[in-house]
């Protein structure tokens, strides 16, 4: 199947689904018609982009027929000749755009994600650079509109993390900071440095798709579930009754506690999600560990331990290893104005499915 079939297939298919969502027995079944929604959103994008490239296609035709059709009109004709050039430059352009939209989609990319973030290489300054990075996805979550929400956190004596747990939940979170996992490095001179030196400490970060009870499931045998009391803020009540929730997967030996809810259930089901999403990523990192070469052709080999990104206080610098790129705005970078990294990665992965498309 060439690419314009390909197209007129994922038409057809939207035109489909628009009068599936319409039956009354699509919109009685709340799953189906959920799924039907999800599947019509996927490609919209594309459907309106492949409308508008036949548009271009018929001005094309249509200039080509006035130039022929001129009859020694010179006005006319420039005329129709300046269509045609502007009309096929878009012709191009609109190709550019379809091929993209056409790659095969990251399954996880609409999910939700848990964040993890850990403070590594470094003491007391990678927890407090932790914190930062913390606050530097906490804010761009906000300027997409995504709800933030810590589920863990483990604080020092500083003021730092030692590890964070965040769930993201939004419109496409996951296909916007997937790239994020490993390892971060940041270089600047500690509050805790008296002579003013720049120390290099590094913090590890974390990004796995939410993933939905119905899509992973869990036998119940491996998991261990330990009841007990909270501990720490929480006033007269906290020991009163056994809130604290601890999961440990048996088989893999992956252990999530949760205490920050006020009932057991609600720790639960959020001890529940990570240990979900958790186990899930494990296996995917073996999956992942067999195909080596194939995750090496895309954004870095995957490495959790892997530099991906450096953040260099004196110099106002931050610099994305995986592509070459250094922006020389660092404060507002940390701010949570991530735009134009993550733009820039995400076209950088694109470009490298494009060439592996048409070797």
């Amino acid at each position: 199947m060439n690419i314009y079939e390909q197209l007129q297939a994922v038409e057809d298919r939207y035109e489909e689904l628009g009068e599936l969502l319409s039956d009354p027995d699509v919109v009685s079944d709340t799953k189906r018609f959920m799924e039907f929604s999800k599947e019509e959103a996927s490609i919209r994008d594309t459907v309106t982009t492949y409308r508008e490239y036949k548009k271009v296609l018929q001005n094309i035709t249509d200039a080509e027929e006035m130039i022929k059709d001129a009859s020694g009109d010179v006005d006319l004709e420039e005329m129709a000749k300046q269509e045609l050039k502007d009309a096929k430059t878009e012709k191009e352009e609109y190709e550019e755009k379809l091929k993209i939209l056409l790659l095969p989609k990251d399954p996880n990319d609409d999910k939700n994600i848990i964040l993890e973030i850990r403070g590594a290489a470094g003491g007391d300054e990678a927890s407090l650079f932790a914190g930062d990075l913390l606050t530097m996805y906490q804010k761009y979550a906000e300027s997409q509109g995504w709800k933030f929400e810590v589920m863990e956190a483990s604080m020092n004596g500083v003021g730092g993390f030692k590890e964070v747990v965040a769930m993201v939940s939004g419109q496409s979170v996951y296909s916007k900071l997937k790239y994020e996992s490993g390892a971060h490095r940041v270089q600047r001179v500690p509050v805790t440095e008296s002579q003013g030196r720049v120390h290099t400490s590094t913090a590890t970060v974390l990004v796995m798709p939410e993933i939905e009870e119905v899509e992973y499931d869990i036998d119940p045998k491996d998991l261990r579930i330990d009841i007990y009391h909270a501990s720490g803020a929480g006033g007269q009540n906290v020991n009163k009754v056994a809130t604290a929730v601890r999961i440990v997967h048996l088989p893999t030996n992956i252990k999530v506690e949760m205490q920050e809810e006020r009932t057991q259930q609600k720790n639960r089901d959020k001890a529940m999600k990570i240990i979900r999403a958790r186990v899930a990523d494990y296996f995917e990192q073996i999956a992942q560990d067999e195909q080596d070469a194939e995750r090496k052709s895309t954004i870095g080999t995957g490495d959790r331990s892997e530099r991906i990104r450096t953040y260099n206080f004196p110099q106002n610098r931050v610099t994305d290893h995986r592509i070459g790129l250094t922006l020389q705005k660092l404060d507002t970078i940390l701010a949570g104005k991530l735009d134009e990294i993550v733009d820039a990665l995400v076209l950088y992965d694109q470009t490298k499915k494009l060439e592996k498309l048409n070797k």
